[in-house]
């Protein structure tokens, strides 16, 4: 039969195993969050860029009327 106080001293070691695991989810999900961010601004630059370069590199078609008009 489990004893009250040891009862106690095991729930006290997980809430304090928990915690321990929470802060360190806590941790590598603000670290992943600031790799999304970078990602996230490389990702709009490129776009840009790519956005720029596919404007310069169209040609300029007139507007004519077909051959058959």
């Amino acid at each position: 039969m489990i004893m009250p106080a040891d009862r106690l001293t095991t729930l006290e070691i997980r809430h304090t195993e928990q915690e321990k695991t929470i802060e360190e989810l806590s941790a590598q999900i603000a670290e992943q969050w600031k790799t999304i961010e970078r990602l996230q601004k490389k990702l709009d630059t490129l776009a840009e860029r790519f956005l720029a370069l596919e404007e310069q590199s169209a040609p300029e078609t007139p507007i004519t009327k077909p051959p058959h008009w």
